[in-house]
């Protein structure tokens, strides 16, 4: 019998084995002399270092490698051991127990850095996190001081001001690597960039139809993975046309990731990276589509125009930074996520708060308030953590999801029965 499916499966595939060659990349980088920078996924300006020929490294991405591999609970217990204390963020001793185990994980084996750059957009726990990393590697580090956004719009001296460090650190990356800045390059790296972001928009906004082709949430972490870790390259844009053709064809054939899409709910918060496949399996179990989610964002938020812009290279790596979602304050997030549950049709709110990052989970308790009372929207408030297992409890999330979806598949038949709000199963 014939497949009709050419596409599905593409994206994970692709995604797997390009994270793959770039783990392969960094364990054989000091063998090739090849130069290594540490930065965050927040508001990283990887295509800036990639100019200069760095092979970059984010911690946040090993520490939730290690979660999902189930292994960061013993890097977790080494960095407590030295001192550090329960209430330090889970991603911060991951690292720390990563480093004092030689640097090896489910991974293989990462290169020590030649460079930290810490690009605290919205997080001061990095600045700490990078100091202690560069005492352990006696590695140089540069701090990329991006102010938080707190008026609605960043403030033009606020963009010149991280231009300016910008600057400086071009000089650093010179002295380091004995490159002279290439602006060409850049400009390249860029001009692939906005590619990839574009498509990658395009995907995220797919989950506007019923039933959404993609869960932004659950298989959003898997997809957004490439413009995180290799944006700016060749094989990024490479991943993300290959992406759009698997979306494409599920459009087509009206293909969604549950069988039977009855809830959509916008997701705000991080993963619990260890519990990963029992935490969606709790949802799946009442066909729940995320159809937008916060977490997808903080790498970026394409999905509301932002592009990189090779004609302005500083300059849009520096709007870029300040634009990071965790680095925008409360009323903007949840001006965000208010958008989120109109444009996508949302039925519920769901949040996550995550006991290691105060970066998301401050305020969260605020914005349920805001929505429940305000917007008069159903809104579930689970807590665990993103990779330290000793915050996550099955049974209780399933206790709660059981009972929050249960009342609300009641709701909304009553409501439908007397001719208000339809019944959500209404593809």
């Amino acid at each position: 019998m014939e497949n009709k499916y050419h596409h599905q499966g593409v994206g994970r595939e692709m995604q797997k084995a390009l994270l793959g060659q770039w783990y392969a990349r960094l364990s054989r980088a000091k063998q090739e002399n090849i130069p290594v920078a540490y930065l965050f996924i927040s508001g990283n300006i990887g295509e800036l270092l990639r100019s200069f020929g760095f092979e970059l490294v984010f911690p946040e991405v090993n520490a939730l490698q290690c979660g999902i591999k189930k292994v960061a609970g013993e890097m977790i217990l080494k960095a407590e051991d030295t001192g550090y204390s329960s209430d330090v963020c889970g991603y911060v001793k991951n690292d720390i127990g990563l480093a004092l185990s030689g640097n090896a994980g489910p991974f293989g084996t990462l290169a020590p850095p030649d460079l930290l750059v810490c690009t605290y957009s919205g997080c001061n726990t990095y600045i700490k996190w990078f100091e202690a990393l560069a005492s352990l590697f006696k590695a140089p580090i540069f701090m990329l001081d991006v102010p938080y956004t707190r008026e609605g719009r960043f403030r033009e001296e606020d963009k010149q001001y991280v231009i300016a460090q910008l600057k400086e650190l071009i000089t650093v990356c010179e002295k380091l690597t004995g490159r002279a800045f290439d602006e060409k390059k850049l400009k390249e790296q860029l001009r692939n960039a906005a590619e990839a972001e574009e498509i990658w928009a395009k995907i995220l906004q797919s989950a506007r139809h019923r039933p959404s082709p993609i869960d932004a949430f659950f298989e959003a972490v898997f997809f957004m993975a490439p413009i995180y870790v290799l944006r700016g390259t060749p094989e990024c844009v490479r991943y993300y046309r290959a992406a759009w053709e698997e979306i494409e064809e599920r459009l087509g054939h009206r293909l969604g990731p549950v069988s039977e899409e009855r809830f959509r709910v916008v997701l705000e918060g991080p993963p619990p990276w260890p519990y990963f496949r029992a935490f969606w399996e709790l949802f799946k179990k009442w066909n729940v589509c995320v159809v937008a989610s916060t977490y997808s964002k903080v790498g970026g938020i394409w999905d509301f125009g932002f592009r990189h812009d090779p004609s302005r290279p500083l300059e849009s790596i520096a709007e870029y930074a300040l634009n990071c979602y965790t680095n925008l304050n409360w009323p903007m997030r949840q001006e965000m996520i208010r958008k989120y549950i109109e444009e996508y049709a949302a039925d519920a709110l769901v949040i996550h708060s995550v006991k290691s990052c105060r970066s998301f989970s401050v305020g969260q308790a605020d914005v349920r308030e805001y929505f429940t009372k305000e917007q008069g929207l159903p809104t579930l408030f689970l807590e665990s953590d993103l990779v330290d297992s000793r915050y996550f409890s099955e049974a209780q999330m399933r206790n709660r999801i059981d009972a929050f979806f249960e009342a609300l598949e009641s709701r909304f038949q009553r409501e439908s029965r007397r001719g208000g709000v339809p019944d959500p199963a209404r593809a």
